[in-house]
């Protein structure tokens, strides 16, 4: 890897374009490096992934919405939409759109922390819709998805955005446009001018993930792809893009991100010829619920067994990190975060409810621990206003870690009894991580995709995708529409309608 100094420049002084950030990118970009095994058979792994949660969330309210918005825009030689027929196709835009909400909207697909946080498998959608559009085989998708995942990990490894309460799309769309540029082969400069172009459209608050979180959350990927799908098209056809878009004196690292004229990062990218591994990095979800929370409802299920009485419990103090305990813990100091009728959206950012549902129940539902009734119990709603959680400076320096022996995303856990005894106990990383006790595998994946999907689609519709995506590097040009799931006949809600 080499580390690239980033930093504000005056327009006076001319940033040469081999100088700049943009520029940098898209020369990973179109580096002819081969894709590793390991990395395509991961690449595998999250296809799988994406499609177990978005056929799982497929009659939700959102992705109804978002589906029906999709099915407006046909376009006989487009892209697939989760659930029609493979056959039914629409505008890539909006099949990235559609199926990006899809995939997010459960909040169970794969994550990587670092300076900033991110969900790398939204860089799929995207890059499929344009593949299945133009034709293009399993092999050069899985370049594609590859250089996606190196870009927006490389990004968020290096500039942090939610300090300056900026969404995390901010560093996802630049890959997944630079993704779709290596997918069809661009030129540096048509992808240069892509991923500018995706950055300044791309800049959005924090608020989306604030307070009453709404289904936005999972519609801002969805956004942020077809954003980039729009942006190749323009400039594919000659059109340019603000520039330097990170380094110029009124551009994204001088103000949105506070940088001001000494606004300086260094982002690590892969050197020429250097493979793109990054997806190598990230990890997946066991639990539907916000990252940070997977080891501490791993570790709940491990304490609870000491327990034979919840009542008895007076209080719960969480110690863990920073971040963990601004964005989903007490020190959000977000009142949504204990009501009892808060959105799903909102309590998947409540690791007091998490706990407090994972202590009781000792397993945890993508549907039924999140239900209105479940949240609402009187006895879960007394547990989860005893807890609370605390920044642990140890804590905090795990989670941003560069070493992977260290790094860690958990917590430990004080329970105080009333008759004065206290439990505790600790856990670093998931059970499913790379470094936890079962770290997932192909199999994991795979059962993960049955268990969600079961009763949802055919046993022969479950077999028949399961082939096709294991065989992905196989796949020849134009059979990549074999990629999507489809649901029976008459099991796809229609919403309200909308404009068109």
């Amino acid at each position: 890897m080499i580390d690239h100094d980033v930093r504000v420049s005056p327009s006076k002084a001319g940033l040469k374009r081999d100088d700049q950030l943009a520029w940098k990118i898209a020369g990973v970009a179109v580096d002819a490096v081969a894709v590793t095994e390991d990395v395509s058979a991961m690449i595998i792994n999250r296809i799988i992934d994406n499609a177990s949660v978005a056929i799982a969330s497929s009659n939700r309210h959102a992705i109804v919405s978002a589906r029906d918005m999709a099915l407006a825009r046909p376009n006989a030689a487009g892209a697939s939409v989760f659930g029609m027929p493979a056959d039914t196709r629409v505008s890539p835009e909006w099949a990235a759109w559609a199926n990006g909400v899809a995939v997010r909207e459960l909040d169970m697909h794969d994550t990587f922390l670092a300076a900033d946080y991110s969900h790398p498998g939204d860089n799929i959608p995207p890059i499929l819709a344009v593949a299945q559009t133009l034709g293009k085989s399993g092999a050069e998708l899985i370049r594609g998805i590859a250089t996606g995942y190196e870009i927006q990990i490389d990004l968020v490894r290096a500039i942090c955005l939610h300090e300056w309460k900026i969404d995390h799309i901010a560093h996802l769309c630049p890959a997944q446009a630079a993704g779709i540029g290596t997918l069809l082969g661009l030129s540096q400069e048509v992808i240069y001018q892509a991923v500018q172009q995706a950055v300044h459209v791309s800049f959005t608050t924090r608020q989306s993930r604030k307070g009453e979180i709404s289904s936005w959350k999972a519609y801002a990927p969805a956004h942020s792809g077809k954003l980039a799908i729009e942006a190749v098209d323009r400039v594919m056809r000659g059109e340019g893009a603000p520039s330097p878009i990170y380094e110029g004196e009124d551009s994204v690292i001088a103000w949105m991100l506070h940088g001001g004229p000494t606004g300086h990062y260094t982002v690590p990218l892969p050197a020429p010829g250097e493979a793109k591994r990054a997806i190598m990095d990230s990890y997946t979800k066991e639990h539907s619920a916000e990252y940070q929370s997977q080891a501490l409802i791993d570790l709940a299920f491990r304490m609870r067994e000491k327990i034979a009485d919840f009542d008895a419990i007076d209080k719960i103090v969480i110690h863990t990190s920073h971040h963990t305990h601004y964005v989903i813990g007490t020190g959000a100091n977000d009142p949504q975060k204990m009501d009892p009728n808060a959105s799903r959206e909102t309590l998947d950012h409540s690791i007091m409810y998490i706990f407090a549902v994972a202590l009781q129940d000792g397993s945890w539902h993508h549907v039924d621990s999140y239900a209105p009734q479940r949240a609402a119990r009187a006895d879960t709603v007394r547990l989860w206003h005893k807890i609370e959680t605390t920044e642990d400076p140890e804590w905090t320096r795990r989670y941003r870690a560069t070493d992977p022996n260290e790094l860690s995303f958990g917590g430990s856990v004080e329970i105080f009894m009333r008759d004065g005894s206290k439990i505790v106990d600790e856990m670093a990383v998931a059970n499913a991580h790379p470094m936890g006790a079962k770290p997932f595998g192909r199999a994991d994946y795979i059962r993960k995709f049955q268990i969600l999907t079961a009763g949802i689609i055919s046993p022969e519709e479950s077999d028949r995708f399961l082939a096709a995506v294991q065989d992905l590097p196989n796949l020849k040009a134009g059979e990549l529409h074999r990629l999507n799931v489809t649901l029976p006949a008459g099991t796809l809600l229609v919403g309200k309608p909308g404009i068109l």
